[in-house]
């Protein structure tokens, strides 16, 4: 006899503040497992797909990290350092940029520098409250990212975690399967099938348009001769998952950049902007239309809430989970919408007699 629902909620209420307990203690600790599984789900259709082609899953597996070892070790040798190079230019010359900032302030806006205008007194405020709340800051950030990412564990346990995963991966999907308790097996095969194609379509779709309009970006604002277009592009392909925030984030750094550096070359700051302005039209129109699809569900705002709580409680693990603990939310809250709809709570006894 099944259990009582009381029961059955209980124990499942148990289960998860188990389970939540677990990974705030853990959180730091399960980084590399986290982005393992991650790469490993990213990375799966592949080998599925190369299975339906004859290969067994070891050499699928074979495959695949072969191919991404040989595609890490290009961007190493070709993408990295430029990178990196063009970040300490970057810092080098903050302190010219605001310099320069200051003096065209001054000779377009110098009621700005007024000591006694409500312009400078509110600026004079904010940057007060900034520099008073930089060193909190400067400490919390160093101490989050220095316990939550080891360079090391990050590139030696993260590639057997997800190699080992995506080895056994159709296993261990099948072992969970048979665990599901039979009363309610049915409904939570539908339900994880819809989170699996809301992740698929969201986090495997968005990866493919950050990854083009990152390169994008990136590449055409070296060609129109921007300094630092490799950054601002990367900047802008890492954050294109909410939508509009990277256009906005890295077209406000591209432009600001491009006033400082062609001050007066009006066609240069404005292919800077057309250049952010085509981005966003390929993204809207063609990219996200055809690799993420319009019926994912995820809210721009829904996205900003998940990162900005699970950030704040289980810190960078957190923000990696947010967006599928966001997915499977979605799918739960639009399940307990449709039962709530057929409920007796919701159709009281005039919906029954209009059946």
């Amino acid at each position: 006899m099944a259990l009582p629902v009381k029961d059955q909620l209980r124990y499942w209420g148990v289960a998860t503040v188990i389970f939540v307990a677990v990974l705030y203690l853990l959180g730091d600790v399960l980084l590399p497992f986290v982005i393992g599984g991650a790469i490993a789900y990213f990375v799966d259709p592949v080998a599925d797909r190369l299975e339906r082609l004859g290969l067994s899953r070891s050499a699928a597996t074979a495959v695949i990290t072969v191919a991404s070892v040989l595609l890490f070790v290009l961007m190493v040798l070709m993408v990295v350092p430029a990178l990196i190079a063009q970040m300490i230019d970057l810092i080098n010359v903050l302190p010219q940029l605001f310099q320069d900032l200051r003096t065209f302030v001054s000779t377009h806006f110098p009621s700005v520098l007024d000591r006694e205008s409500n312009a400078h007194q509110m600026i004079a405020s904010v940057m007060e409250t900034l520099k008073s709340r930089s060193g909190d800051l400067l400490k919390t950030l160093a101490g989050s990212v220095g316990s939550a990412i080891n360079v090391v564990l990050l590139l030696v346990i993260v590639p057997v975690v997800a190699v080992y995963l995506l080895l056994d991966w159709d296993r261990m999907i099948a072992r969970i399967d048979q665990l599901l308790p039979l009363d309610h097996a049915p409904v939570i095969r539908r339900l994880a099938g819809e989170i699996d194609a809301v992740l698929a379509s969201f986090v495997r779709g968005m990866g493919t348009v950050c990854l083009i309009l990152g390169t994008y970006y990136a590449v055409a604002l070296m060609i129109v001769g921007l300094q630092f277009g490799l950054v601002v592009g990367l900047i802008a392909g890492l954050v294109t998952f909410i939508p509009y925030l990277g256009a906005l984030i890295g077209g406000a750094l591209a432009i600001g950049l491009a006033l400082f550096q062609f001050w007066g070359d009006w066609l240069s700051i404005g292919l800077v902007a057309a250049i952010f302005a085509l981005g966003q039209v390929v993204e809207g129109n063609l990219l996200t239309p055809k690799l993420v699809g319009s019926s994912v569900g995820l809210h721009p705002v829904w996205l900003l809430l998940a990162l900005s709580v699970f950030g704040a409680l289980f810190g960078f693990v957190g923000m990696l989970i947010a967006v599928p603990v966001a997915a499977a939310l979605g799918v739960l809250a639009r399940f307990a919408t449709g039962q709530y709809l057929g409920s007796r709570l919701y159709r009281g006894l005039t919906g029954q007699d209009n059946d």
